[in-house]
């Protein structure tokens, strides 16, 4: 460097006593260079040349936690302990010991160089390498534990391919996808992913790594959270690349989203708890399942449409929607978490003699400030001992068919002659109380009533076992609750009817409840209904933004 210097100083020669601009630059120029600071520099790197920086250790975060652990004890006790303890503790002295061991593990030699025809091709034919390409990286991990990352063969070089979110690796920062591993503990790794990632399982203690790093800089976690509408085992896909890195999960639950960048693989973990994992992407699931019959009931009918042979007249139809896309195919419900609040309806939905109007009944009765219902309208006439706005509201033919037709009613349809239906206004009109409105629907108006307009709590009521539906109705009518002596035929229609609505309508349930005692399926709903109000509420994110 020194002798470097000196030769710039020899080419700058003699300057003209009257100097131009470029002369003036030339005379800053040997000013610099004739700097006792900078010819002092330039004796050190001198120097420094031939010398190899080492670190003294790389992990120094690790044995700044394991000194604060044996002096705990001693920080009540004596000054210098809780001083010391108080020095180590402070956030700007722990970014330095970070920052020191990430530079610390790096690798400074430089590359070989080449010798020979052959090498001197190879170096013509390929980029030349940064001295500090090669990194090496070391971990302390036991025996059995996984790190939380996958790799794939490129070129016979073991790659990288994810970093699981919140795993070890994830947790130190120091690798990133697309890195490439040369070596673990100074071997060789081969090309073999399986015998890379046993390796890696078994190993324990320090682990160094060799690696060619991507300098990729990592993705900040996605905040997106999804309800899934389908069970997931890991163990039983073929279709994932590593059974071990699979998240389980069942219908319902809730997970985070971390990572999207593979288009088949989402990296997700439980809102609840535990590690991250692989969950098939919504691309996936949706090319699954598209392959995948569908589910026929008894009858060879498809799940949710009508049979060829002619059916009873369906009672109610959807305004909006005439019977829409039962075969919607729904994956998964992106969700976003909201503070108690009530609920603006309360829907039961149900096969025909589930107990539905009891349940809603008995809700009104109990607690008539809170929840209120709506009255259906008809075209019929009142009868002698009916009041209009009590059991019915009562219209013209006319009039209710010129609503129907500009989309006023939820649900409507005919009965002997005469129209009947549920206007959406009449919703308005109790929620505007302040009082929670319970529908007692068909699942048709489902698609309706799930939207920010109306922010439904959906509850199933299920039929119980044909024998137990048996026993409940024989003592409803010993009890004289009931007149009508339904057939066991009868009976069984509603209990493959609930299996039917279960099937076709259960992404669109929040709740399911077996009524196979009307006391406790009213204590379950009642304690629902008022959990509601007081814990956090997870809500389609379409309620919200």
């Amino acid at each position: 460097m020194i002798t470097a210097m000196q030769q710039v100083l020899d080419n700058l020669g003699d300057l003209p006593s009257s100097a131009g601009a470029k002369d003036i630059d030339l005379i800053f120029l040997r000013g610099i260079m004739e700097s006792p600071v900078v010819r002092s520099l330039a004796k050190a790197h001198e120097r420094l040349e031939d010398v190899k920086l080492e670190a003294v250790q790389d992990s120094n975060v690790e044995l700044v936690s394991e000194i604060l652990g044996d002096i705990s004890g001693l920080s009540g006790r004596d000054d210098s302990a809780a001083e010391l303890s108080q020095i180590l503790k402070e956030p700007h002295f722990q970014s330095l010991l970070e920052a020191h061991d990430i530079v610390a593990s790096k690798c400074y030699d430089s590359p070989p160089s080449s010798s020979g025809p052959e090498d001197d091709a190879a170096v013509m034919s390929s980029p030349p390498v940064q001295a500090d390409a090669i990194r090496m990286i070391g971990i302390r991990k036991k025996a059995g534990e996984p790190l939380g990352v996958t790799f794939r063969v490129e070129k016979d070089e073991l790659v990288i391919a994810r970093i699981l979110h919140g795993g070890m690796i994830d947790r130190q920062g120091l690798l990133h996808v697309g890195d490439i591993i040369k070596e673990v503990n100074g071997r060789h790794v081969g090309s073999n992913a399986a015998e890379l990632q046993e390796l890696l399982k078994e190993s324990s203690g320090s682990v160094t790594l060799k690696i060619l790093p991507s300098y990729r800089d990592a993705p900040a976690p996605a905040q997106v959270y999804v309800k899934p509408h389908f069970d997931y085992n890991p163990s039983k896909d073929s279709l994932i690349p590593c059974k071990e890195a699979g998240l389980a999960f069942c219908r319902g639950d809730i997970l985070q989203i971390v990572n999207k960048e593979d288009p088949n693989w989402w990296q997700a973990c439980h809102v609840v708890g535990g590690a991250t994992g692989l969950v098939p992407s919504q691309y996936l699931e949706e090319k699954r399942k598209a392959f995948v019959p569908k589910d026929w009931d008894d009858s060879g009918m498809l799940c949710g449409a009508m049979s060829g042979k002619k059916k009873k007249k369906m009672m109610y139809l959807m305004a909006r929607n005439a019977e829409f896309d039962r075969h919607e195919l729904l994956i998964y419900e992106e969700v976003t978490r909201m503070p108690p609040f009530q609920r603006k309806t309360l829907v039961l939905i149900g096969a025909q003699g589930v107990g539905r109007r009891s349940l809603k009944n008995r809700l009104v009765v109990l607690n008539p400030k809170r929840f209120g219902t709506t009255v259906p309208f008809t075209s019929r006439g009142p009868r002698n001992d009916e009041r209009d706005g009590h059991s019915y509201r009562f219209v013209t033919r006319a009039e209710m068919e010129a609503d129907i037709k500009t989309g006023q009613y939820l649900e409507h349809g005919e009965y002997d002659g005469n129209l009947y239906g549920t206007k959406i206004d009449s919703i308005h009109e109790v929620v505007k109380t302040g009082q929670t409105c319970i529908l007692d629907v068909n699942p048709q108006a489902l698609k309706v009533l799930r939207m920010p307009e109306f922010m439904p709590y959906v509850v199933f009521i299920a039929a119980p076992e044909l024998e137990t539906l048996r026993l409940m109705h024989k003592a409803a009518v010993e009890a004289g609750l009931t007149g009508k002596l339904l057939t066991d035929m009868d009976l069984k229609k509603t209990v493959d009817e609930s299996a039917r609505i279960q099937r076709a309508y259960r992404h669109f349930f929040d709740l399911t409840i077996v009524n196979d005692n009307l006391d406790q399926a009213f204590e379950k709903l009642l304690a629902v209904v008022d959990r509601l109000a007081n814990e956090p509420q997870w809500v389609p994110v379409s309620w919200v933004y």
